[in-house]
């Protein structure tokens, strides 16, 4: 199968998944196409073999915060306080918005040059997360040491801060 056929099934399928984003009037089902949509993105940094992007988007992205949008929508339980404001004034912003930013695509389409690179096009071990890894642990071995200790010393901080709080609870219920 021709990887073209591949990129514009995705393409289709992360247009769909976005414009469901916008279109949803549910907001978890919003979310949920949010996610959609990410890892379709990841899909194409997979076609660019950038498979550490792609890792990076899914476990960021897709995971840790739409995990935390979720969350604040169940948290403020916006279904029961959803209003649906459909004054003409609204509806005007609205179409002056999505035309600015129709007429700004537009230009930018017009404007762009697509070239094909000149060089070598067939190092396809670019983007492979075994050579980042190398870079980093080789190159970059010093400041990588330092993020490790920093997170570590944030991670015993907030399990201190925490029980902290506990034992204060605790000794107030006795009381």
């Amino acid at each position: 199968m021709n990887i073209e056929y591949i990129f514009y099934f995705l393409s289709a399928l992360t247009i769909i998944c976005a414009t469901m984003v916008v279109v949803s009037k549910h907001p978890i089902r919003s979310v949920l196409f949010l996610v959609a949509t990410f890892f379709c993105i990841s899909a194409h940094y997979i076609l660019l073999n950038a498979q550490f992007l792609a890792l990076v988007n899914i476990v960021v992205y897709a995971g840790a915060i739409m995990v935390l949008f979720l969350f604040v929508i169940m948290f403020l339980n916006l279904n029961d306080q959803m209003e649906h404001n459909k004054s003409p004034m609204f509806w005007l912003a609205a179409i002056v918005s999505a035309g600015s930013i129709f007429l700004m695509v537009v230009s930018a389409i017009g404007t762009t040059q697509l070239s094909i690179p000149e060089g070598n096009t067939e190092n396809y071990t670019l983007g492979l997360v075994e050579n980042i890894g190398m870079k980093l642990y080789t190159d970059y071995l010093f400041p990588m040491e330092i993020c490790s200790v920093l997170f570590l010393v944030a991670m015993i901080g907030a399990v201190l801060l925490s029980r902290k709080e506990n034992k204060m609870i605790s000794n107030s219920q006795i009381f």
